[in-house]
């Protein structure tokens, strides 16, 4: 039996290491070696890039289950419980499993230090060696190339986007972004890269270490055909699918990506696979709908400008209706460039805070500060997302929307009140 609940190992993972992230493998790698942890699975993909890498990793799972495989997927962060971040056969892990692996690595770190996500880590990949898999989705946490997922050697590699975010950990430009991320390609294994023209420092590594690189809109294909089907082709081979349940434009470019990343294993999986993994996979917070009081929230864990323009491009698509838009950002983020990438699309703003944020928190009046010169710049300011909510929805009444985005943390505050816990 567990010695103690999982809400308090989450707490002490915290303060096991002097700061929350610190990028490199020599810690994770060294207790790794103690927990004897090779591959996790028979097959293993690693999930990289700058947006669309959860829900990348939904269709890939829900592909390989509809195909018969027994899968392990591990995400980060969570929204609403820690257990979201490690699913075994499409269910999160039940917490004393969490318990049960959180002490295996504490009995072997010994006086190693590590990260919240470090711990997260290797827990994951203990119940998955345990649980005799058929495939291992792991999808990297930050960057790739010192992220500790990097650990464990993929059989394919993904990275669906490459665009400015975290610039204090990767770099402030695309190239050098881009390099951390393609870390994470294999020699002499496919790497499958979701954007059209991938940055130079992606393709000049993979071609370095022989990685056989598989580009969309080049190597394969996402074709729309009409509003319930779409091709996905390569040379010699084409399959027409449904239109993925998880809404918005981009996600097409994602399940094309899932699609490439399983026909680059050894095996077949047949059409029938991938329409139905396609058609049911989801994702929290990703367009997320609800309905309250007559008018439709959605929720979406977007929070930078790549992001926020493939929000601007799923909004054109819908039809129009008075648009309200609740934005809470952490303070290292490009609020004023998320906001110019949906001018046009919005019809209000009601900007929060996340005062619980820990060290990258910031309030609403700072955030208001920063996007001086933007459409929000005169937008009304509330202490938390719940209040700006509320405001929102009065404000898009009786029959428009609201659109909540910003941070995991804003969505994850959201679907508490949404949900009516908050």
């Amino acid at each position: 039996m567990p010695t103690r609940p999982l809400s308090d190992w989450l707490a002490y993972i915290e303060q096991q290491h002097p700061t929350r992230i610190a990028m490199g493998l020599e810690r994770v790698r060294e207790v790794a070696a103690r927990m004897s942890l090779g591959k996790p699975a028979k097959r293993v993909i690693t999930v990289g890039g700058t947006n669309g890498k959860g829900s990348t990793v939904a269709f890939i799972e829900a592909i390989a289950r509809a195909h018969g495989w027994k899968t392990g997927a591990y995400t980060s962060p969570h929204l609403l419980r820690y257990n979201e971040r490690v699913r075994i056969d499409g269910a999160d892990v039940e917490d004393d499993a969490l318990v049960e692996g959180f002490e295996a690595v504490e009995a072997a770190r010994g006086d190693t230090p590590l990260t919240y996500f470090e711990y997260g880590t290797l827990c994951a990949l203990w119940l998955f060696a345990r649980a005799k898999l058929d495939l291992v989705v792991l999808e990297v946490g930050l960057g790739g190339r010192l992220d500790a997922v990097n650990i464990v050697d993929a059989d394919v590699a993904v990275i669906t986007t490459v665009d400015l975010d975290h610039q204090d950990w990767l770099g402030d430009d695309i190239e050098s972004i881009g390099f951390e991320k393609a870390g994470i390609a294999r020699p002499f294994k496919p790497l499958v890269l979701g954007d059209d023209d991938p940055p130079a420092s992606v393709l000049r590594h993979a071609y370095a270490i022989g990685a056989q690189s598989w580009r969309i809109a080049n190597d394969f294909f996402a074709e729309p055909v009409d509003a319930a089907t779409w091709r996905w082709r390569e040379v010699g081979h084409a399959m027409t699918l449904p239109r993925p349940a998880l809404d918005a434009p981009v996600q097409l470019r994602n399940a094309a990506c899932a699609v490439a990343a399983l026909r680059a294993l050894p095996g077949r999986i047949e059409r029938q696979a991938y329409a139905e993994g396609i058609a049911d996979a989801q994702a929290i917070g990703r367009l997320q709908r609800f309905l309250r009081e007559g008018v439709e929230v959605v929720v979406d864990v977007g929070h930078n400008p790549q992001a926020a323009r493939a929000l601007a491009a799923w909004l054109r698509a819908q039809p129009r209706r008075r648009t309200i838009a609740v934005y809470a950002a952490l303070a290292d983020k490009d609020a004023a460039g998320v906001v110019t990438a949906l001018a046009g699309q919005v019809d209000g703003w009601q900007l929060a805070g996340l005062a619980d944020a820990g060290p990258r928190a910031q309030d609403a009046a700072a955030l208001r500060q920063r996007l001086a010169g933007t459409e929000a710049a005169n937008a009304e300011a509330h202490q938390h997302p719940a209040a700006a909510l509320e405001a929102a929805v009065q404000a898009a009444a009786p029959d428009g929307r609201v659109l909540v985005f910003g941070s995991f943390h804003t969505t994850a505050l959201a679907l508490r009140w949404l949900n009516g816990v908050a």
